[in-house]
């Protein structure tokens, strides 16, 4: 009995003495605490497109170099549309605190993924989704840089030919369409404009083929809205040589070929990253649908930093008359081909504003 008791006395003193030790090494709500991790998933194409996801990624890095080791960084790459569902489900499930989801494409997986992880704030490139609240869709006024990359390259064509090549048909690359060819019909309404579509955002020789054959039926310029595939479109230019040229988008993309790149469409999509991270980063993460202009800097052109020499002063002013006026909201840029339909080119003229600007003063005095 003396020695069952004894057994038992020890057995309630280890009982007691482990109890103290998880008691004393649970950690306390600051030793938990961690760095909120920024993930995002990539659409296809990926690094390296030299537009739409470089400048995803550049928004990021900024970022992650403003803030250093207040936050972390996760990054995944798509390779078809099956990865997409996939791809951001095994970042929220790895504890990204906000997970960008680069491109339209992805709006159907961020809105089942979303849901799911109601504590996990996401934020899409394109794609709109107004209903979830914890998700912020970054949307961009591309028709308004297409307008002015399309304005310039009616101004400067000399075959009075130009071209379109899209990536993937959808509403997204017809807001670029439309865009590029009420800048051209206002220009000049007697251009001609080929339009063709590659099916996809990451294939530059699908490109390269689709704009020597636009080159062949006579155009000189030609404007892409294709992912990876503009490198191709921008390869043909280079090949073709002098006096044809490519128009970029999204990132400046001039320097890819100097001289035969005209300008490039430019879609700050790293401005728009970089300030959903920085608002997040200070508590201040909206949901809900972002625009991104003329007005506020999220699109515009390139400095044109090769080919501005070889623009006439007219035009170059012209483009500035024009970017003020589509900023200020007197010229509304149609983004669908039906808007397209219904718009009346204001064709602006240095003679005209300059007799309305002595007008003015007149008036004043």
């Amino acid at each position: 009995m003396k020695k069952s008791l004894l057994i038992s006395l020890l057995l309630f003193s280890l009982l007691i003495s482990f109890s103290g030790c998880g008691r004393h090494s649970a950690p306390s709500s600051t030793a938990t605490s961690k760095v909120p991790v920024i993930g995002m998933v990539l659409d296809k194409g990926g690094l390296g497109d030299e537009s739409f996801n470089d400048s995803a990624y550049r928004g990021l890095k900024k970022a992650e170099k403003k803030f250093g080791n207040k936050m972390g960084v996760k990054l995944l790459e798509s390779h078809s549309s099956a990865d997409y569902y996939p791809n951001l489900q095994a970042l929220a499930q790895s504890g990204c605190s906000i997970i960008f989801a680069v491109g339209y494409l992805m709006t159907d997986a961020v809105k089942q993924v979303a849901p799911q992880f109601p504590n996990t704030k996401f934020a899409i490139i394109d794609g709109v989704i107004p209903n979830l609240p914890n998700v912020a869709s970054l949307t961009f006024k591309e028709q308004e840089s297409s307008f002015l990359a399309g304005f310039l390259a009616g101004s400067m064509t000399r075959t009075k030919t130009v071209g379109f090549i899209g990536g993937e048909k959808s509403w997204l690359i017809k807001k670029f369409e439309a865009g590029y060819k009420a800048g051209v019909e206002t220009a000049n309404p007697k251009v001609r404009i080929l339009v063709g579509f590659t099916g996809s955002f990451s294939n530059p020789s699908i490109g390269e083929e689709m704009a020597l054959a636009q080159f062949s039926e006579g155009a000189d310029i030609i404007y892409h809205a294709a992912g990876a595939c503009g490198i191709g479109v921008i390869a043909a230019a280079k090949k073709k040589g002098k006096g044809y040229f490519a128009i970029g988008v999204d990132e400046d993309q001039d320097g890819l070929a100097p001289g035969r790149v005209l300008t490039s469409a430019e879609k700050h999509v790293n401005v728009a990253v970089y300030d959903t991270i920085q608002s997040f980063m200070k508590g201040k993460f909206t949901p809900g649908i972002h625009k991104y202009g003329l007005k506020n800097g999220g699109v515009g052109l390139s400095p044109m930093e090769y080919t501005k020499k070889d623009i006439p002063p007219k035009v170059l002013k012209l483009l500035a008359v024009y970017t003020k006026a589509i900023s200020a909201g007197k010229i509304v840029v149609p983004e669908t081909l039906s808007e397209l339909k219904k718009f009346h080119p204001e064709r602006l003229s240095l003679e005209k504003l300059t007799k309305e600007k002595s007008n003015s003063k007149k008036a004043k005095s």
